[in-house]
């Protein structure tokens, strides 16, 4: 196997031409026809057993030809792409340009590379100063949602509904007369003003009491995901099963001492207040963060190929397909019910790629300028972190590791070290 790179028109593209030798291809025939002769059957032969030279006579020369060259691709890509020393960024696009018997085979792998990056200043980045204290406005809302998470759910009878109020009902739904697939529902839960359901379809059930029936008359939006209602006006005959209300409790000091560890409301809100200060601190610190990198990208110039921004678009929406299947649901599902599509997907993900990648880089390029390292200590730490979160002890955890899993642990490291340094010099204004 030999190799040559080629420089491309576009800036940080590369294409890698890569030839394995006519005897290389000739053993890549031998091994798919062993890989496919037990699939085959001629005249005369028992099933498996005909000579390769009887099989290509009856089936043309080029019998063989893909599976060969799918034999040879991944090898001989993987060897040239590693002996070139390159810093290859994204899948390669394979072309097959010579594929005859007798002959070497040749393809080519079109890559992108690492853009090199004119880093910006770093040190001394203006950010916007944002306020962490946390107010006592800030602790009665959030006692208010503690309260209203622990709250009791009680049946009424003696009222109609109100805003607010859980309900239980019966619905059907009709369109010019004709009840539509989807329509029905019995002792469905509804929260009157959670805007669960379309157009004011909530509202109208305010006033309405245990056993009462009504027709309730909506129309569909226009972009509702269902074709046939688009627009449509629609009418739901309902009946309320129950109602149900919130009862809060007294927030004193017997609520702290069951939703806490403390014994009085004034040490609870103390600690409250504690948290949300904590809380503010955290997200002003990710909101600098964010707003520094920004800047600095901004001052910064590098060329990203177009394929560096597809491989890392195909990276996030496997990691969105992988979090829809632990939902239980598939992509085809995720398209169906919102009306998305794999294009939309991948234009909706563009800029976040985009963004990530040149995030990646810029700091990488700090760490270069400030050779920065993670020490052993850092590397030990976190690999005791990474224990706790799978359950295993760190001794597992390097035994699963390899020398590219170690390395990139490191140089993540390194990363967030860069950040630290950005954002711990930066100028609040």
């Amino acid at each position: 196997m030999s190799f040559t790179v080629e420089n491309l028109e576009e800036k940080n593209m590369v294409k890698l031409v890569i030839e394995s030798t006519s005897e290389e291809f000739e053993a890549a025939l031998n091994t798919a026809y062993n890989k496919n002769k037990n699939k085959i059957s001629l005249p005369g032969f028992r099933k498996g057993k005909a000579p390769r030279a009887m099989v290509e006579k009856m089936y043309g020369k080029e019998v063989f030809f893909e599976d060969a060259a799918n034999e040879i691709i991944p090898d001989a890509y993987a060897k040239a792409a590693d002996e070139s020393g390159l810093e290859i960024v994204s899948q390669p696009k394979i072309d097959v340009t010579q594929l005859e018997a007798g002959k070497p085979f040749v393809f080519t792998a079109t890559v992108a590379l690492k853009p090199e990056v004119e880093l910006g200043t770093y040190k001394g980045i203006e950010v916007s100063k944002t306020e962490v204290e946390a107010t006592d406005a800030d602790v009665e809302e959030e006692l208010k949602r503690v309260q209203d998470q622990n709250a009791r759910i009680v049946s009424v009878e003696d009222r109609a509904v109100k805003d607010g109020d859980q309900t239980v009902i019966d619905f059907e739904g009709f369109v010019d007369g004709e009840a539509f697939e989807g329509g029905k529902g019995e002792n469905y839960s509804l929260t009157i003003g959670s805007h669960s359901f379309i157009d004011n379809f909530e509202e109208q059930l305010i006033g309405m009491n245990v056993g009462d029936e009504k027709d309730v008359n909506v129309t569909f939006p226009e972009e509702y995901h269902a074709e046939n209602l688009k627009g449509k006006a629609a009418t739901f005959k309902v009946k309320i099963n129950e109602i149900k209300e919130k009862q809060l409790p007294e927030l004193d000091d017997d609520f702290a001492q069951d939703v806490s560890d403390f014994d009085t409301l004034a040490e609870y809100k103390d600690d409250l207040k504690k948290k949300i200060t904590e809380r503010k601190e955290n997200q002003a610190k990710a909101v600098k963060e964010d707003e520094a990198i920004a800047k600095l990208i901004e001052d910064s110039k590098m060329d990203i190929p177009e394929a560096m921004v597809e491989t890392q678009v195909n990276r996030m929406a496997q990691d969105f397909a992988q979090r829809l299947q632990a939902q239980g649901l598939s992509l085809d599902q995720y398209f169906q019910y919102t009306g998305a599509t794999a294009d939309s997907l991948v234009d909706e993900m563009k800029p976040e790629a985009l963004k990530r990648i040149k995030s990646r880089l810029v700091l990488e390029a700090v760490v270069k300028a400030e050779n920065i390292e993670a020490t052993e200590e850092e590397f030990q730490a976190e690999l005791e972190k990474m224990a706790s979160q799978y359950g295993m002890d760190v001794a597992q955890i390097k035994d699963i590791m390899g020398d590219y899993e170690t390395q990139q642990i490191k140089e993540d490291l390194a990363v967030t070290k860069a950040v630290e340094l950005i954002v711990s010099s930066t100028v609040e204004k």
